[in-house]
């Protein structure tokens, strides 16, 4: 695991500058304490920051073949590199390392751009090929490591991060404009736009080749096939292959030369991981967890129950308010972008009590997206029966007369919300309100047209352009298509934050849920097998039933809960709204003042839930006073010049 980053130009008269490269280089330490490298030559140049894990005495980055004319810097962990290099060796290739970074190299020199169709695990990697004069990049297909880029049509630059290519002379933290749409609604631009102009993201399950003197090639080599078995298996046929093969991935995901541990969060994901990785390895493992002083919004009491039940040696700690609010100038700065769900904040903290013991661990993400675990699954379903024979049944004209009495009825917010969720209000024909709207949405597009000035609507892009991209794409029955849908778009994100996070502690966080033969299987799984009633995953339920407690494996999903509306009906309401009308906030001329106003006011008479709304605002304000206005430099991480008053 590290961080990488590097600079090309495609004339090669134009020569790097050393002083550049580690200007770069230095900004993500964070992600490799423990080593740095640099190959320079003429116009192109790679960096890394090493966090040793795999081979720790002769795994140096960069890395190059026998002849030293293929080079390479690389983020992420090959699974199956023994395996590969058996055959790479019988095929005559020479190993002088031990590290899974070699056989890529030699994978490279026999495949060529088709080397990642071999590889099994999360990576990220730039490869110079001095031979050809071309750069290739390649992420892995989910997306579990991150790779973004900046590309003027002669100047090619790289980054693990964001904010290494911000780190290069000239240049600026700017923003797209045209990514406020997406962001108000969902709080996070879905394909390879990130949040600041000129700034893009190489997408999961795609290389990038930039050949001397032409303009990038980018292909996609995966693509997940969401075509469901034809040929009728019991569900305990899917139940006995699931659990073999997320042991395998388990079990490679165990691989370390450093000590590891289990994110631990007393959820069913969590707790099979840490339950498997104890079986596997027969001995204890530690494990982690957080929670907050509000202990209604806790689960370190399911986390501590599934400890005792595996025995691990357990670690666990609490986040106050004030932690959290102090936090959020440095975290949006570690995560480049702001954070959009206010979960990162407890991950981070849970990184940083692992980093006290271990350098890698293993956690639960993955499962929801790929095993149908999240209630909107089910939920959608439902409505969408509904809403067929609800349209059938009723004039479009009375459909619209209910609507709207919904939406201007004195009901309570909770009420109101609940009715928002069904065919009442959502429209079928309208996919963009019925699903993303529904689950997703901070501000829907209608919304963002009272809430934006004139300008700022006008530049501000399509809200759900990126997310229908992934929709349209997607094939099978519903079920599978939400899916697909989710693993291309939500899921992405969802990995960034967890990459994020546990890299600002200098942790490796690994997902074994999300190894693609396992998710290859999942996608194949008949709908009936995966959801009964309103409760999902239960292929994951029933492999593990032997593992863990029944009231771990049943028990109702609580999704990593933070106390944020429970804060937000105390002072630190009070102290949000003068943050966002302050003419610091109103001067960016991107909101009219009376709207966000608005937002407050109909938020503290509880007349509507603006909860994640208002969180949306916040972290954008604070995104653009630490990053794009330079208020949280590197120098100052530990000390930010702005925080949110907690009173």
């Amino acid at each position: 695991m590290c961080g990488i980053c590097g600079i090309f130009f495609t004339n090669r008269e134009w020569h790097v500058q050393r002083d550049a490269l580690e200007a770069m280089n230095r900004r993500i330490v964070h992600r490799g304490p423990d080593d740095d490298g640099i190959f320079l030559e003429e116009n192109v140049a790679l960096a890394m920051r090493r966090l040793s894990i795999i081979d720790v005495k002769t795994g140096h980055q960069p890395l190059a073949n026998e002849q030293q004319d293929v080079w390479i810097v690389y983020n992420g962990e090959i699974y199956n590199h023994a395996e590969l290099r058996a055959t790479l060796e019988a095929k005559g290739h020479r190993y002088r390392t031990r590290s899974d970074t070699e056989t890529i190299v030699h994978l490279y020199e026999e495949y060529g751009r088709d080397c990642v169709k071999h590889l099994r695990g999360m990576f990220a990697f730039v490869i110079w090929d001095r031979r050809r004069r071309a750069l290739l990049a390649a992420r892995d297909r989910l997306g579990i490591k991150p790779l973004y880029y900046w590309w003027d049509g002669g100047a090619f630059l790289f980054g693990s991060e964001i904010k290494a290519i911000l780190a290069y002379p000239g240049i600026a933290a700017e923003f797209n404009r045209g990514a406020l749409a997406e962001y108000l609604a969902f709080g996070y631009l879905t394909g390879p736009e990130t949040m600041f102009a000129g700034i893009r993201k190489l997408m999961p399950g795609h290389t990038l080749e930039l050949p001397e003197g032409c303009e990038p090639r980018i292909e996609q080599y995966w693509n997940l096939d969401t075509e469901t078995d034809q040929d009728a298996h019991p569900a305990t046929y899917y139940v006995t292959e699931y659990r073999q093969l997320l042991e395998e991935a388990v079990s490679s995901h165990l691989m370390s030369d450093v000590p590891l541990g289990v994110f631990l969060s007393g959820g069913l994901d969590s707790s099979a991981v840490a339950a498997l990785a104890r079986k596997i390895r027969g001995d204890r493992i530690q494990t982690f967890a957080v929670g907050y002083g509000e202990e209604s919004f806790s689960e370190l009491s399911y986390a501590r129950q599934v400890a005792e039940h595996i025995q691990s040696e357990h670690h666990e700690v609490r986040l106050s308010r004030q932690e959290f609010f102090a936090s959020l100038p440095r975290l949006i700065w570690h995560e480049d972008e702001p954070l959009v769900w206010p979960s990162s904040v407890a991950l981070y903290f849970v990184a940083r009590l692992a980093r006290e013991n271990v350098t890698v661990v293993l956690a639960g993400e993955g499962s929801d997206e790929t095993l149908a675990g999240y209630t909107r699954y089910a939920w959608t379903l439902m409505n969408s029966r509904w809403d067929r024979r609800y349209r059938a049944m009723t004039p479009a004209a009375l459909r619209r007369f209910l609507r709207k009495g919904i939406e201007n009825s004195p009901l309570s917010a909770s009420l109101r919300r609940k009715l928002e969720h069904t065919f009442l209000v959502r429209d079928g024909n309208a996919w963009e309100s019925f699903y993303y709207d529904n689950f997703f949405s901070a501000f829907s597009a209608a919304e963002q047209c009272n809430l934006l000035t004139p300008g700022a609507l006008a530049a501000a892009g399509d809200a759900y352009s990126g997310s229908m991209a992934a929709w349209n794409r997607s094939r099978g029955d519903l079920l599978h298509r939400l899916l697909y849908a989710d693993i291309n778009s939500y899921l992405i994100e969802l990995l960034m934050k967890q990459d994020q996070m546990s890299m600002a502690a200098s942790v490796e966080s690994r997902v074994p849920f999300l190894d693609h033969v396992l998710v290859e299987f999942t996608a194949r799984i008949p709908a009936q097998c995966s959801i009964r009633g309103m409760a999902g995953k239960f292929i994951l339920k029933e492999a593990v039933e032997d593992l863990l407690p029944g009231e771990i494996v049943y028990r109702k999903k609580m999704g990593f809960p933070t106390p944020w509306d429970y804060w937000l009906a105390g002072p630190q309401l009070d102290d949000i709204q003068r943050l966002l009308l302050e003419p610091r906030s109103v001067n960016r001329g991107l909101f009219r003042r009376d709207a966000v106003a608005k937002v407050f006011e109909e938020h503290r008479s509880k007349n509507r839930d603006h909860g994640n709304r208002i969180w949306r605002l916040l972290n954008l304000e604070i995104w653009f006073r630490s990053v794009i206005e330079g208020e949280m430099e590197p120098a100052a991480q530990g000390r930010p010049n702005h925080v949110v008053t907690v009173t």
